[in-house]
């Protein structure tokens, strides 16, 4: 059975690639391990995350190019930023779409900044904002994300845009 989904989030337009049902359940199993890697982060759960992701775990996005994300312990340590800043982060998936070993999510994600920001103080607010992210799956793994979403909206919610 073959599926095709069109998703709009804000001026962004993602057309999602045919999603063909697996005998073997391969497709289903990789989307059910997307959201393993949501729990962890969410928990901040360093262990957790060396259990689902691959050593060389890749990080790529142009709306924080950096730090880089080249393994497993610089995405853990990008975690612990992001927990220094969002304690109580939480991510929430909205739509996920498979194809062969890729997993495509529509996500919300919010917190509560209660630490600094790189050179932005901490505000008190808690902003939503909405994301785009695939996950490549490789041997029940996560080996790569691509993540982007809209800044510029986010830092307007904190109260820091327009500086």
């Amino acid at each position: 059975m073959q599926t095709r989904a069109t998703i709009a989030v804000g001026t962004l337009l993602v057309v999602t690639v045919g999603c063909t049902t697996s005998p073997n359940g391969k497709l289903n199993a990789n989307k059910n391990r997307v959201p393993k890697f949501n729990e962890a982060t969410n928990a901040g759960e360093k262990e957790a995350l060396k259990g689902i992701m691959t050593d060389d775990f890749t990080r790529y996005s142009a709306a924080t190019a950096s730090p880089s994300v080249s393994s497993r312990e610089d995405i853990i340590r990008l975690q612990k930023v992001l927990l220094g800043s969002f304690p109580d982060q939480h991510v929430e998936f909205e739509k996920m779409v498979t194809d062969g070993d890729l997993v495509a999510v529509v996500a919300t994600y919010s917190g509560t900044q209660t630490g600094t920001m790189g050179n932005f103080p901490a505000t008190g607010k808690t902003p939503r904002s909405p994301f785009l992210a695939m996950f490549r799956i490789e041997s029940g793994r996560s080996t790569e994300r691509w993540v982007e979403w809209n800044n510029v909206s986010m830092l307007r919610q904190l109260n820091l845009f327009p500086p």
